[in-house]
């Protein structure tokens, strides 16, 4: 008897143990955000533990078949659970899927585990839901960035690389072609200059927008970086030409951009370079930098063009890096000279003064005509730096000329417009002359029209405080823009030059003669003196002379010098 109550007891124990087994587990399973579904083969038996109703609106009773649960779930999922749900059937011990709701709300996964008996027949069955919306939308986020570009939605430049070397492989199975497109917005950084990021970012956006529309299974576009976009057109023909897809464009850009950010509206044009495969280039970089090479040379050239890659652009790019290299190196060491061109008096031959022309002498001794590199300096902001050096030099050397001969001439000095553009042009310009003692009144500046192009009213600020210190304002290769007698109006200058290419044929051509005289005798009523370029013979220096112009510049007179020659002139004076 007692034996008997001792195995109640223990039973009684263990079944409490049980229950607070039971209980704890079920404690568990209720704080997981999982839902479990337990099945039982031999009883079939059907169990739910965890947040089933989170994932399910159906109760699951005993009596209900697993086929039945199967129906229902489906129903509420966009997949074939059907393989993982029933792994048992290929003996499987465990399988998993993921799938997403039918409404498109949440992803969730499906974790199936098998337990066998001694004859490897199936017994219990477990099923976990687990919610993987989170993980799979940081899935999503990382294979968007991967792939795509976060202004425009385009291809990025690593997935655009990755397809045309796909493309490259299945050209070459297939022996066609391939042509790739680059393409730039012509004078962007004026707009991001006048308008802000914000604004050129707007503008980026709805051409990649227009240019998405162009995209198909032959036709794969991508927004490498600013305003620089790549087209990749495969087995070209038809309207899939790079010749067509241009034409496209241009007929696109005939229409403004709307900027919301600035209120404006924008137009714009492309210049576009084009490589082809294989003739070319025989991979996708390759492919890549040449198309570029062609599109950077001519944006330089002219807007709205496409070009084609040849292989002698190659070596004048690679000329072209290597010279760019080379000055950036000059520019550290200061591998620079000034020469020096006399101007003088059309009538009394009396010096009126010298311009400074600088001149790039390479380690090799050869010199560097200023056309080339000059250029080059002011398509890379490198030419700050090198008209700081010229202002410098020219003044230093003209105060040493001044103190030793005493001689009141001009100082001509070069400006290019992006250096006069910067804010502390005109404070750099007054620091040098006060740290050198030399005379305002005896410095000439010499501008283009290409520094009035942008922001007139700020530039002729600038020029009215130079003027204000007693500084001479020239302008410089007059006749050779657009609108140089709509400028003349505005602008507080003291000398106009006129362009040596009026000169080279104002002998034997009657209307370059109308124009030079009607160009002098204007001037003249404006209070303002002329000096006449490039002058190189007898008989345009006695013509000059007879229609009143002032000032002689050129090699009859006096070819450009360097700094010891234009002692020997001045002691000579």
């Amino acid at each position: 008897m007692d034996e008997m109550h001792y195995q109640i007891d223990l039973l009684k124990a263990m079944n409490e143990k049980l229950l607070g087994s039971e209980k704890m587990f079920r404690m568990i399973c209720g704080t997981s955000s999982n839902a479990f579904l337990f099945y039982s083969f031999s009883e079939k038996r059907f169990e739910t533990l965890g947040c089933w109703e989170r994932y399910f609106e159906f109760e699951v009773k005993n009596s209900s078949d697993f086929q039945n649960i199967l129906s229902c779930v489906k129903e509420k999922y966009s997949s074939d659970l059907e393989t993982a749900l029933f792994c048992e059937r290929t003996g499987k011990t465990s399988c998993s899927a993921e799938c997403e709701m039918a409404d498109g709300s949440k992803w969730v996964e499906f974790e199936v585990t098998i337990s066998y008996d001694d004859d490897s027949k199936p017994s219990e069955k477990i099923v976990r839901v687990r919610d993987i919306t989170k993980a799979k939308k940081q899935t999503e986020d990382l294979k968007y960035m991967a792939y795509y570009d976060a202004l425009t939605g385009l291809y990025n430049r690593n997935y655009f690389v990755r397809l045309l070397s796909e493309w490259v492989r299945k050209a070459q199975v297939e022996h066609t072609k391939i042509s790739v497109m680059c393409m730039r917005l012509d004078e962007f950084r004026k707009i991001n200059d006048s308008m802000g990021m914000i604004a050129g970012d707007e503008v980026v956006q709805l051409f990649g927008l227009f240019l998405k529309e162009l995209q198909n299974e032959d036709v794969i576009v991508s927004h490498f970086y600013e305003d620089m976009f790549f087209v990749s057109v495969y087995d070209p023909f038809g309207n899939n030409t790079a010749e067509r897809i241009f034409r496209k464009i241009c007929e696109r850009l005939e229409d403004t951009f709307y900027i919301t950010s600035g209120s404006a509206e924008i137009k714009s044009t492309i210049s576009v370079g084009v490589s082809e495969y294989p003739e070319s280039a025989r991979n996708s970089l390759e492919l890549i930098n040449c198309a570029e090479i062609v599109m950077l040379q001519k944006s330089e050239k002219g807007r709205n063009s496409i070009d084609y890659f040849e292989a002698p652009m190659l070596l004048d790019f690679m000329e072209n890096i290597q010279l760019e290299n080379q000055l950036k190196e000059a520019i550290e060491s200061e591998d620079f000279e000034l020469y020096y061109q006399p101007q003088y008096d059309s009538l009394s031959n009396k010096l009126r003064g010298v311009e400074a022309l600088i001149r790039w002498r390479k380690h090799d001794g050869k010199l560097v005509s200023p056309a080339v590199f000059i250029p080059l300096a002011e398509k890379d902001g490198m030419i700050v730096q090198i008209g700081n050096w010229v202002l410098e030099e020219g003044i230093r050397s003209f105060k040493k000329w001044y103190d030793k001969y005493k001689y009141p001439m001009m100082l001509s000095l070069n400006i290019s417009a992006i250096q006069y553009k910067r804010k502390d042009f005109v404070h750099k310009l007054l620091r040098l002359l006060e740290k050198y003692q030399v005379n305002p009144e005896l410095i000439e500046l010499e501008i283009t029209e290409s520094v009035l192009i942008d922001d007139f009213e700020s530039v002729v600020e600038k020029l009215h405080t130079l003027k204000e210190y007693g500084i001479k304002i020239s302008l410089d290769d007059f006749g050779t823009g657009f609108s140089s007698l709509s400028y003349l109006k505005g602008l507080p200058i003291d000398t106009l030059k006129i362009d040596k290419s009026f000169i080279d044929t104002v002998i034997e051509d009657n209307s370059t003669r109308v124009i030079t005289e009607s160009i002098i005798a204007m001037v003249k009523k404006l209070g303002c003196e002329t000096v006449a370029e490039g002058v190189e013979t007898q008989e345009q220096f006695e013509y000059l002379k007879g229609i009143n112009c002032d000032n002689i510049q050129g090699f009859l007179l006096g070819k450009p010098m360097p700094a010891s020659e234009v002692d020997k002139l001045l002691a000579a004076v």
